[in-house]
């Protein structure tokens, strides 16, 4: 007879477990196993089997778009005043409600300018917002200004309300209005069909009467 035995002996997974729990079973795929009689060797055949950890892993949440609402209030040197809300659901398109008072009756440009600065008034505010660097319009025109929000229309009593929708101007994103000023100005915008010299950068809309910064609020 031999001086040595070797054995082979195919070890069930659920006992490699509790018998080898150290035991990488991805880098390992198989061990000999020495018993404790002298010169006889178990090979335990381990085979790759999913870890429970891995199995409970948890899923990575889907993070859901919530509504987001911000406000910009309106003040100027004049009497001209007013409050502006802006919502978006979503990713979709932004609703500007609008109500400003002590206008003149008729037809007022309104803009979103680029800047949220009011140090001197509304002049520094700075141009319209217009990321893409195109020329003025109306909001209906593919060629326009982020900014370009058309006129809105003061009743005899000299309040404008109105509701516009625009998918320009977001609440979130690289091109969010939050932070920049919205103003309501002294003349009805040409949505750049005038032929003024000013038509295709401000709609020859005129002075400004009023402005806000607008900022992100509870909803």
């Amino acid at each position: 007879m031999a001086a040595h035995t070797v054995l082979s002996a195919a070890v069930p997974a659920a006992h490699q477990a509790l018998l080898f729990p150290n035991l990488s079973t991805a880098s390992s795929p198989s061990l000999p196993l020495h018993s404790s009689f002298h010169g006889v060797a178990l090979k335990a055949n381990v085979r790759p089997f999913l870890s429970l950890a891995a199995a409970t892993a948890p899923k990575p949440l889907t993070v859901v778009a919530a509504t987001k609402k911000a406000v910009a209030v309106l003040k100027g040197t004049s009497s001209v005043e007013g409050v502006v809300t802006l919502t978006q659901e979503d990713d979709g398109p932004t609703t500007v409600n609008v109500r400003i008072t002590g206008l003149t009756p008729g037809k007022h440009g309104f803009h979103l300018h680029e800047f949220g600065d009011t140090t001197n008034g509304c002049i520094s505010t700075g141009p319209h917002f217009n990321p893409s660097g195109l020329t003025h319009g109306a909001p209906e025109d593919e060629v326009r200004h982020a900014g370009d929000l058309g006129n809105i229309v003061a009743n005899a009593d000299g309040v404008a309300e109105a509701t516009i929708v625009d998918s320009q101007i977001p609440l979130t994103g690289p091109n969010s209005v939050v932070g920049r000023a919205l103003v309501v100005h002294e003349l009805e915008d040409d949505l750049g069909k005038g032929g003024h010299e000013l038509s295709l950068t401000t709609g020859n809309a005129g002075g400004r009467l009023a402005c806000g910064v607008v900022g992100l609020t509870p909803l």
